[in-house]
């Protein structure tokens, strides 16, 4: 059985355990508040460029080609951007991605396209860890970039993918991260970043302008310098969905470690004050066992 200085030292422990859980729910809050300015910021942006997209579109009509909505003959390599974090203490975030990564992979990817490679491109520490143990090929590894997240990370894997895919090396590519809904809801989701679906971009915006623009230089000419920023637009978005998506979820995390931490605390003074009655009651006993002892004597 512990003894009272046990019990007490424990609490001690976790008590201190608290203030840590603490400190760094407040940190995730004020990440997470950031992180929603960046995302409320960037909003607009890919929503204009979604709306100039869709009208150049309709503009030029179906003849209009680009490699980057051009479709491969045949897949025969498929490549998955997995954005999770590079630090751990945030739940089940990193864990529900690989999981829903792996089956999408296994049940969709492997299951459409037998005869494909698949080729992982992981962004974070974590899933730089996971991935190593699994049978997928690594392209390249983005580790730490969280840390100071930049839009020139989105450039970087963006030229990636395209090069490959402009030169044939990689025939289609998914993009694997956690979409911010609120603070309680993070959800892993998908998607298909190349080729570009011109659906997709038709889709994109619900207004429908019936304006005869001038443009200048031609349409096929600004779609051509449009697609890839497009693309790093997309890419940018998910690392900041993903981004505020941990923040939330290591929030919530240490919100509840705190609590839990609290409860046991409460459980172990119970514990400690009922050991320390249980240690005065025996003392009495042996004080009045001794009394009753020396008056027969």
């Amino acid at each position: 059985m512990p003894t009272l200085r046990d019990i007490r030292r424990r609490i001690t422990g976790v008590a201190n355990t608290a203030k840590i859980t603490q400190a760094m729910r407040m940190v995730s809050a004020a990440k997470l508040r950031r992180s929603q300015e960046a995302i409320q910021s960037a909003r607009p942006y890919v929503l204009k460029m979604a709306e100039v997209l869709k009208n150049l579109v309709e503009s030029v009509g179906e003849d209009y080609t680009h490699p980057l909505i051009q479709k491969h003959k045949s897949v025969q390599n498929v490549a998955a951007i997995i954005i999770a974090s590079d630090r751990g203490l945030c739940g089940s975030f990193n864990n529900n991605l690989f999981r829903y990564a792996m089956t999408f992979l296994h049940d969709k990817v492997e299951t459409e396209y037998p005869n494909a490679k698949i080729h992982v491109i992981p962004v974070g520490k974590r899933t730089c860890l996971f991935f190593k143990r699994q049978k997928y090929d690594v392209i390249r590894e983005y580790s730490g970039i969280f840390a100071a997240l930049n839009f020139k990370y989105a450039k970087e894997i963006g030229n990636e993918v395209v090069s490959a895919f402009i030169n044939e090396e990689i025939d289609k590519v998914y993009i694997f991260f956690n979409e911010f809904k609120n603070i309680m809801i993070q959800r892993p989701a998908t998607v298909t970043l190349l080729p570009i679906e011109q659906t997709e971009v038709k889709d994109a915006s619900n207004k429908n302008f019936q304006i005869d623009y001038i443009f200048e230089p031609s349409e096929k000419e600004i779609l051509d310098d449009l697609l890839p920023k497009h693309m790093d637009i997309q890419i940018w978005r998910t690392l900041l969905e993903s981004f505020a998506s941990e923040q939330a979820a290591r929030m919530m995390a240490m919100e509840n470690a705190t609590k839990n931490a609290n409860d046991l605390i409460k459980h172990l003074e119970l514990v400690f004050n009922k050991a320390r009655q249980a240690a005065i009651t025996k003392e009495m006993l042996e004080i009045v066992s001794g009394a009753d002892a020396l008056k027969k004597a």
